[in-house]
């Protein structure tokens, strides 16, 4: 068994979840409800539920790389994987910092989620 990506695997799990409860109650609902015109709206809308399927999709395929040695193309995966969660923390770096927000790093603090999962699994690949 590969712990590190067992870490990463239940981490991104863990996201996926805090993504689908508080990101529907926090985001979803409020975008549902603002003025925004239908299009964009439901666009928007359909990038929240393919986020959370990628999310979970992660986390489950790093627990299956975690738990069979068998695999081929593990440390591949798992790489990609890292490097996903990498560019989604830096997107929310990126645009937290372009703001001029007090204390924007705990305004937007989804890559405080994500940046963990990209270690971990980076950790498992090697």
């Amino acid at each position: 068994m590969n712990g590190w990506l067992l870490a990463a695997g239940m981490a991104s799990l863990g996201v996926a979840a805090v993504h689908v409860i508080g990101g529907h109650r926090d985001v979803v609902r409020p975008l549902l409800s603002c003025g925004l015109t239908d299009e964009p709206k439901r666009v928007l809308h359909a990038v929240w539920h393919m986020v959370s399927a990628d999310l979970a999709l992660s986390g489950l395929a790093l627990v299956l790389l975690s738990l069979r040695r068998d695999i081929p193309g593990t440390g591949l995966v798992a790489w990609l994987v890292a490097a996903h969660f990498l560019a989604y923390a830096a997107a929310f770096l990126v645009v937290t910092l372009s703001v001029s927000w007090p204390r924007p790093l705990l305004r937007l603090p989804q890559w405080i989620l994500l940046l963990p999962v990209a270690l971990l699994a980076a950790a498992g690949a090697a």
